[in-house]
């Protein structure tokens, strides 16, 4: 575990170093807005929280992918500003976008960006403004599964998605043999479990089925799950709970909940060589997308199927979702002050120890000026 964990930190210190990678066309100011004295909006630097005018409760939900995350910032923020205190709720995207759209948090957590509807619905909270994407979190979404006798397991899109579609169900059949000639594959039937609420995850996952398998996957992507069959649980720690402890199982989650001896598969792509569930590989992914949001907000287009060796085609972006104008005065600079941190060096660094992916420093450059702009 200890090298585990060292491991994670070199990849956050690559990450980190990702430049020219994604094409900034959605400009903001080139002025970092840094303050001084009580602005809460000043960047975060390494060892040194700008806590500014922060206090009080800042009441947060949403994904429920980026929890471990939020639960790694929340610790080293509050124990810089004891004046705050944080709640935040994993209620899966789809949740956490209306508490937000309703004004009943200050910021959502999603691994979707904002459609054009739920824009619209934000501008009832968001006095003069709206609420806009900011890219904070990556990782892989790892397919994680349990089957006895069986350590290393390689599928493809089209198997996977007649897997999740009810029309593969036992673990040898014939497609899985062919991808895994050295597995001894039982034969088991295959528990296929997908998230009950509303999801970015789930979102993601499908995004990558239809771009990746169109004709076996005829659904269109979505937070909700559309395909019949299967079992369901809550968020993204009741289907990776599944998996542990369910005989023949599968499905799909943020790499950091594939923990505790939980095995993932390795997919392939039009890559030499199947591509494994890693920071790195995800990293590799993330690098590659585009900017597609207007004006402030930070919203990527990503790509499902790279081509690249190593460039892992299951990754989520995981948005905090806050107004550009018209944030309640009350929790404004609680929520400045903690984004700030969130996308600094220091937050950022944090994030490959926990299981995530660093975004890319063009685009957390862009978001830390966002944040130092909200009012």
């Amino acid at each position: 575990m200890k090298l585990q964990r060292m491991n994670r930190r070199a990849l956050a210190l690559g990450a980190l170093a990702v430049t020219g990678a994604l094409a900034l066309t959605a400009c903001g100011s080139d002025d970092t807005g840094n303050g001084n004295g009580g602005d809460a909006s000043a960047t975060a630097q390494a060892g040194n929280i700008d806590c500014g005018d922060a206090k009080g409760q800042l009441q947060a939900s949403g994904s429920s992918a980026q929890k471990n995350a939020i639960d790694a910032w929340v610790k080293q923020y509050t124990a810089a500003c004891k004046d705050v205190q944080i709640n935040y709720n994993p209620t899966g995207s789809g949740a956490g976008i209306t508490a937000f759209t309703q004004g009943q948090t200050a910021f959502a957590g999603s691994d979707s960006a904002l459609k054009p509807d739920e824009v619209e619905a934000s501008k009832k909270v968001c006095t003069d403004g709206q609420g806009i994407d900011l890219p904070m979190v990556g990782g892989p979404i790892a397919v994680g599964f349990n089957v006895p006798g069986v350590d290393t397991l390689a599928l493809d899109a089209p198997t996977l998605a007649k897997i999740f579609d009810n029309k593969i169900t036992k673990w040898n059949d014939p497609a899985i043999a062919k991808l895994n000639p050295d597995a001894d594959l039982p034969d088991l039937k295959i528990q296929a479990f997908h998230r009950s609420d509303e999801s970015g995850t789930t979102d993601n996952f499908t995004k990558y089925l239809k771009a990746a398998a169109p004709k076996d996957w005829t659904y269109e992507p979505g937070k909700s799950w559309e395909a019949e069959g299967g079992q369901s649980a809550q968020g993204s720690s009741g289907v990776a709970q599944q998996v542990k402890q369910t005989s023949g199982a599968i499905s799909y989650f943020e790499l950091s909940y594939a923990s505790d001896g939980i095995k993932t598969v390795d997919i392939k792509t039009e890559a030499t060589q199947p591509v494994k569930a890693t920071i790195e590989n995800a990293t590799a992914a993330i690098g590659a997308a585009k900017v597609v949001g207007t004006g402030k907000d930070l919203a990527l287009e990503l790509d499902y199927t790279p081509s690249a060796e190593g460039a892992y085609p299951i990754v989520l972006v995981t948005y905090e979702i806050v107004c550009d104008k018209g944030n309640k005065a009350d929790t404004l600079p609680a929520t400045k002050s903690f984004l700030n941190y969130m996308a600094s060096e220091e937050g950022q660094g944090q994030l490959a120890e926990a299981g995530y992916a660093p975004m890319p420093q063009e685009i957390i450059t862009k978001v830390r000026e966002t944040v130092s702009s909200l009012s």
